[in-house]
């Protein structure tokens, strides 16, 4: 069995063509579509093994230098699936798909939201960096184009227009952030993947993403910190 285990088999690369035409995958679907794999292929299924089938792929996929990790929704705490290429940076891998001043753009954005305080920057704020890019300025109406074109290929999430980065985007460049950003970004105290969308403990600094807030104080009467034992003050 173990033997069986680490094999990649076509139940495994149907798994990862269907993700990689997706680019990310919600935990349920996920589910659903390694069960459909390998009941299509007649490979043994145990509802509870999808990470273990995960790891399969990622042994046959690290001598190309990538990897499909896992990450949470900082929305809802929902789990996703996305296939990472771990030779490239973010902006390189983009580089393909985006003319030089739209990458601008795109890192102007990621600066706003990574240093805003609720990891949210407005579409006005962002429409603001179009005529002062230092590589080709754009027009309003090019950049607002450009934005719903972030937000259909998954480096953006758009809510009553404020824009924050899409879960795609943050399991992508986790590294890429934390290094470009050290003094700013942090990592969730609870789940310890990257905080953009977070509250922070005003007396030690921790931060922790609004769905593992959620879990964590679920129990709780009287909330405290989880670092410094102070009262947490928000809701």
């Amino acid at each position: 069995k173990i033997a069986m285990a680490a094999q990649m088999t076509d139940a495994h690369r149907r798994f990862l063509q269907v993700l990689m035409s997706h680019g990310i995958m919600e935990g349920s679907v996920a589910r659903k579509l390694y069960r459909r794999c390998c009941e299509i292929h007649k490979v043994y299924y145990a509802h509870d093994k999808l990470d273990d089938f995960i790891t399969t792929i990622n042994s046959h996929l690290q001598p190309l230098f990538m990897q499909v990790r896992k990450g949470l929704s900082e929305s809802d705490g929902r789990a996703h699936y996305a296939l990472v290429n771990l030779a490239e940076t973010e902006i390189t891998r983009m580089a393909s798909d985006y003319a030089e001043n739209e990458l601008e753009l795109f890192r102007k954005t990621m600066d706003l939201i990574i240093f805003s305080e609720n990891g949210f920057a407005s579409s006005t704020d962002i429409l603001n960096l179009a005529d002062q890019l230092q590589t080709k300025k754009m027009k309003k109406k090019e950049a607002e184009q450009l934005l719903k074109v972030f937000v259909e290929d998954k480096w953006l999430s758009e809510r009553d227009g404020e824009y924050t980065l899409h879960t795609r985007c943050i399991i992508e460049m986790e590294q890429y952030i934390l290094s470009n950003y050290q003094d700013v970004a942090r990592k969730c105290n609870i789940c310890h993947s990257l905080a953009i969308q977070s509250q922070m403990c005003e007396s030690c600094g921790i931060v922790m993403h609004l769905p593992c807030v959620r879990k964590y104080f679920r129990a709780q009467t009287e909330p405290r910190c989880p670092q410094c034992n102070d009262c947490w003050p928000f809701d």
